[in-house]
C-alpha cells in the first residue's frame, strides 16, 4: 500500500492560501521572499519520490497553467508522472497522463493507493485535503512553514471536533528560517 502525503507550504497560523501570488487574494505571493536553492531542492526530491500527483481542480488549474511550460527535472517529472485530479466539473484533461475522477473519490483513493507503485503527493489542494483527512485515507503530511503570520486566509487543517493525532517524523529548519516538517497520521 502507498503512502498518501500531503505537502503544502504553510504560514506560522495554518494559512496554506496563494503561496505563489495568485490573484484575488490578499496576502498572495508570501513565499517568494522566502524561496531558497536548499527549498527547491527539497521540493524537487518531494516529487522525484512521487508515483502519481493528486490533485483538486483548483491546484490542477495552477499546475497546468505552469508546469507544461517549464523545463528542467522537476518539470520533467510532473509533466510526465501520473496525475490524478478530483474534480465534479473538468471533466477532462489535456496534459498527459492525467485522469479526472468525480465520484465515489474516498474509494477511488483508496484504490489508487492499493495500486501505486509509490507515493502519492497531494501539493496544496485545499478542499481535496480536507477531505481526505476526514476520510482517513492520509499517511503524511509535509509542512514547508514559512516565518510569516497572515492572520487570515484558508487554513491547512479542516474545522473538526474530533483530533486528528499526529507524530513528528522529521523536523528541519532551513537557513531562510523555513521550518519542513513531516508528521505521520496516526491510526
Amino acid at each position: 500500500m502507498s503512502d498518501l502525503i500531503i505537502t503544502t507550504f504553510a504560514s506560522l497560523d495554518g494559512v496554506m492560501q496563494a503561496p505563489g501570488g495568485e490573484p484575488g487574494y490578499a496576502h498572495a505571493g508570501w513565499v517568494g521572499p522566502h524561496f531558497s536553492d536548499a527549498l527547491g531542492a527539497y521540493k524537487g526530491e518531494e516529487q522525484e519520490a512521487a508515483d502519481v500527483l493528486l490533485l483538486g481542480r483548483v491546484t490542477y488549474e495552477s499546475f497546468y497553467g505552469a508546469w507544461p511550460e517549464r523545463e528542467g527535472a522537476m518539470a520533467d517529472k510532473i509533466n510526465t508522472m501520473k496525475k490524478v485530479v478530483v474534480s465534479t466539473t473538468l471533466g477532462s484533461s489535456p496534459w498527459d497522463n492525467t485522469t479526472v475522477i468525480a465520484d465515489d473519490v474516498a474509494a477511488r483513493v483508496a484504490d489508487l493507493k492499493a495500486n501505486a507503485d509509490g507515493p502519492i503527493l497531494v501539493a496544496g489542494s485545499q478542499t481535496l485535503a480536507h477531505f481526505l483527512m476526514a476520510e482517513g485515507l492520509v499517511d503524511q503530511l509535509n509542512l514547508q512553514v514559512f516565518p510569516v503570520i497572515l492572520g487570515s486566509g484558508i487554513r491547512i487543517f479542516p474545522e473538526t471536533t474530533d483530533p486528528l493525532p499526529l507524530t513528528l517524523a522529521s523536523s528541519r529548519t532551513l537557513e531562510n528560517g523555513v521550518l519542513l516538517q513531516s508528521y505521520r497520521f496516526d491510526a
